[in-house]
């Protein structure tokens, strides 16, 4: 059992790693085509990036790991393959469900990690990406990381989810997570600063958290920021940063 286990683990750190490696290299491709010279003489600092994200695909890998062996082997998990093994409303609804809740965990998690010693033990290997780049989305401490590989491995020992959409939340959480912190904006104005922007989180609101530290904690949503106080609004791309 234990050997299938480790199977199981190392590959899901395999699967997230490459696709860590597949979506960050497209947006940095992505941004060299958009905004030539946005990542000069950040060289050292994308390959740190790349380094840290790595190590963290493992730790990321092997909850998952344990999920996918849970599911496949015994049937532990709450995943299903059957469609209509709950209402069709509850496809979508359990990707907002599952979106919220890592929100929610983020959100307060993120917001502890920069009390000054929990910053300086854990946090500080993220924001040394200054500016961050398309690579610095999972370039994390290991006990940073952790935080964050726990969450979607729980809900689905919790929370009913069928594969498909199981996808779509990863999916959402792999691009948001490189497009947050490639140094410019990606979807058009009138989305960031429409209505859907005042509760939706792309780079322009992230980037701020970049630039002040003490605001703009989120993951997906601006609730919670909304809630606490500490939503500052959109950060300010350099001109010709803003897609």
């Amino acid at each position: 059992m234990s050997a299938a286990i480790l199977a199981s683990a190392v590959a899901m750190t395999m699967i997230v790693g490459v696709r860590y490696l597949l979506a960050s290299a497209g947006f940095a491709w992505a941004t060299r085509l958009r905004q030539p010279g946005l990542y000069a003489g950040q060289r050292q600092q994308i390959l740190r990036e790349i380094g840290w994200s790595l190590a963290s695909a493992a730790i990321y890998g092997a909850p998952a790991g344990v999920v996918a062996w849970g599911w496949r082997a015994r049937g532990w998990t709450r995943i299903y393959e059957d469609a209509h093994a709950y209402p069709l409303w509850w496809l979508p609804a359990s990707v907002l469900v599952y979106l919220l809740a890592h929100d929610t965990w983020f959100y307060w998690t993120h917001r502890a990690m920069h009390a000054p010693r929990a910053f300086r033990l854990m946090h500080a290997v993220h924001h040394a990406s200054r500016p961050p780049t398309a690579w610095a989305a999972m370039s994390f401490h290991p006990w940073e990381a952790l935080t964050g590989a726990i969450v979607i491995p729980a809900l689905a020992f919790l929370v009913p989810i069928h594969v498909g959409a199981l996808g779509a939340v990863l999916t959402i959480m792999t691009v948001m997570g490189v497009t947050n912190h490639m140094g410019w904006e990606m979807f058009p104005r009138a989305l960031v600063e429409g209505p859907a922007g005042r509760w939706l989180i792309t780079a322009s609101h992230h980037q701020r958290h970049h630039e002040q530290y003490r605001c703009n904690y989120g993951l997906y949503f601006r609730l919670w920021d909304r809630l606490c106080g500490t939503d500052k609004g959109l950060g300010r791309f350099d001109a010709g940063k803003r897609g």
